[in-house]
Parts: C-alpha cells; structure tokens; sequence
C-alpha cells in the first residue's frame, strides 16, 4: 500500500476512536448532574458506566469475526453510527434505566471500532511503524477524554445553559461526522488500487478455539481484565474522587485530564520500545506504576494528587496497546487472525471494564469517599504486577523450549 493510503486509513481510524474515546469519557464529568436530574444512585451511575462494557462482552468476539469477514471501510463505518445513537439515545433519557439502555448501545458499536483499529494497523503497516502507527491511534480517545473532561464544565455547560443532554447531542454529532469522513477516507483508498485483498473464509469458531488453548494468549486475555478494571474503573469515577477531595467541578475535570494529557506523550514514546524483547519489562514497569498511582491518589494533598495523577498517566498510556501488539505479534495470530484475537481480547478485557466503575460506584461510601474502591484498584494492580511477570516467564520458556533456527 502506497504511504499516503496507509496513513489517510490511520486517520479516519483516529477520527473514530477519538470518538469513541469522547463518547466513553462522557458521563464522568457530568456524574453529578445526571444523578440529580434522573434520580439515580452512585450505584446506579456505576451501572450505567459500566453499562456498555456489559454488551461489548458478548459482542466483541462477533465483531472480531465480523471484521474478518467483512471488509473495514463498512465494519468500522457501522461501528461509528452504532456509537452516534447511543449518544443520542442518551439524550432523550428519562430515567436511569432508559439511561443505561442507551449507554449499552455503545456496547454494540464500540467492539468494532476497538478491535477493527488494530486490523487495519496490522494489515497496512509493518516493522517498527506498525507500534508507531499503534501508538497513534491510541491517542485518539485519549485526546477525546481530554475534550470531554476538560471542555464540559468550563465551556459547553455554560454555552448550552448547564444542559447534560445538549453535550451528548454534540458529541453525537461528532461521532456521525467521524463515521462519514471515514468511510469517504477509505473508499478513496479502495478506488486508488490500496484496498485489501479478498480473504480465505476459515471457521472462525475453530480459530478462537485454537487461540484459548495457547498459555501466552490466556495469560494476556487475563491481563486485559486486571488493565481494564483499573483503567475503566478510575477513569470514569476520576472527577468524582477529585471533587470529594476538595476540589471544585471544574477544577476536577482539568486535573482529571492531566493522566490523559500524558498518556498521550506515552502513546507516541512507549510503544515503539516495546520491542520484543523489552516488551514484557515495559509490561512489569507500567504495571508497578499504576501499583503506586493507586497509593497515591487516596491522600488530598495536591503533591501527592500530581504525582499519583502523572504515574496514572504513564501507566494507562500503554499497557494496552502493548499487550494487543503482544497478542497480534504472536506466530499463529497475525495479519490473517489479528480481528478475531483482538474480538477475543476486547471481550475479555470488557468484564474488567464492567466491574471497575460498577464496583467503585457501589464501594463508594458518603463519608469515606472512594478509600474502599482505592484499595481495590491496588489489589488490581499488585495482579497485573504478577501477570505480567507470569507472562514473561512463561514467554521465556516457550522461547527456550523451541528448536534451533537452522
């Protein structure tokens, strides 16, 4: 594929996912009216958080397949509309209920973009690029977490009169925008002899079989639940945990943005070094600083807020990434397998993504705060420490284990 063409097809995927990202980081920054106006719970905000990751655990898998069978400019193109309803079927919420409904419905388009990112990266870059071109799309929804977080109370809660519903009617609109621009991206791309080729129709089902017997691809799938229980729990109950530590609504969505503003930095730096043989002590770092960020972030003092904020963002910035660049990378995976096992990998990493702002919003206590959901995410974090080193032993081994080159 010519150059131009490969990056046109990065950014339509960073429009999408910077979308998503938008749409995803939503409701943290407007917790606290949303539970006012439709009289929920913190419980029942937790639910509605973690609502999506619900539906995106059974339909992540079918994404992956979807994606294998059915060229990306369309998958992903569907994916982008799917994530424009479920905005504004938010909009017209009258209760929590129809609020959760509505956020599942992200959970239906949000796997294809998620997944359908990496095979498009896998199948048009190569070589060192290929982490690059990762790292790139991986800022997208970190740049629209930052929209979001930042944005929503200093400038568009003023500008559309303190209206929740007003902000997710825009950012409907912006996810509509980027599904469009997208699917006219990579149709140019198509019609000027860069589109992919036909591909084998294999059984999929068997395929997923094979993969959840390999020890390094159960190892990783297990990972993803540890990264993503953390990350999406934290995340999305950032702003509140701020403001319960003095902080003032608008003053929380700035400092919830810092981790993102690094994590993009780290995007950009960190996945080009995971080379094979640093990857899993890359692995094993992050994970011991996202340890020390959920030490950090219990104390109120503004120092040790930073500093747990600035280790959250190194930490966040990559893991992911790396740990989809390890399971693609694998010999039986590759271009060929890469929707299906980052289907499989999404869908796994998704219960994380259900019980992290489910549980804290249930943990969260009036008087103690978010401590209890605190300790939890250090628990977490000691686990993926270990993961990470299992990984990396068991890797070791199989590399130990196998013939010579000749």
């Amino acid at each position: 594929m010519e150059q131009n063409g490969k990056w046109l097809l990065l950014f339509g995927v960073w429009l999408l996912y910077a979308s998503f990202g938008l749409i995803v980081t939503s409701l943290a920054p407007l917790a606290s009216l949303i539970i006012e106006d439709l009289a929920m719970s913190h419980g029942g905000m937790g639910l509605a958080m973690g609502g999506w990751q619900l539906v995106y655990i059974f339909a992540a898998v079918p994404a992956g397949i979807l994606l294998d069978r059915l060229e990306p400019r369309i998958a992903l193109s569907i994916g982008g509309l799917i994530m424009c309803l479920s905005a504004l079927a938010r909009v017209y919420a009258v209760d929590g209920w129809t609020l959760i409904l509505g956020v599942m419905l992200f959970g239906l388009g949000g796997p294809i973009i998620s997944a359908g990112a990496p095979k498009v990266v896998v199948s048009t870059f190569t070589g060192s690029s290929r982490g690059l071109a990762m790292g790139i799309y991986m800022t997208g929804p970190a740049i629209g977490g930052i929209i979001s977080l930042t944005a929503t109370h200093s400038l568009l809660l003023p500008l559309f009169d303190q209206s929740w519903r007003a902000v997710m009617g825009l950012w409907s609109g912006v996810a509509l925008g980027a599904a469009v621009i997208w699917f006219a991206l990579a149709s140019f791309v198509r019609a000027s002899g860069n589109g992919s080729e036909a591909r084998e129709k294999v059984s999929q089902v068997q395929v997923i079989r094979e993969l959840i017997t390999k020890p390094a691809v159960i190892i990783v799938l297990f990972m993803s639940i540890f990264v993503f229980m953390f990350n999406h729990g934290l995340n999305n109950w950032l702003p509140e945990l701020l403001q319960s530590h003095g902080l003032s609504a608008v003053n929380a969505g700035y400092w919830a943005a810092i981790p993102t503003v690094i994590g993009i930095a780290g995007s950009l730096i960190i996945p080009r070094l995971a080379t094979p043989e640093r990857r899993f002590h890359i692995l094993i770092a992050l994970s011991v600083l996202a340890f020390l960020a959920s030490l950090l972030l219990r104390f109120a003092e503004p120092s040790s807020l930073l500093s747990g904020l600035l280790l959250q963002g190194i930490a966040r910035s990559a893991l992911m990434t790396v740990l989809i660049l390890t399971l693609v990378e694998l010999p039986e995976i590759g271009e060929r397998y890469a929707g299906v096992a980052s289907g499989l990998f999404f869908s796994a990493a998704e219960v994380g993504g259900v019980l992290g702002p489910l549980t804290l919003g249930l943990l969260y206590d009036p008087g103690a705060g978010f401590s209890a959901g605190l300790w939890l995410l250090t628990g977490i974090a000691a686990a993926m420490v270990m993961g990470a080193i299992a990984l990396y032993r068991r890797v070791r081994f199989a590399s130990a284990q196998a013939p010579p080159a000749s």
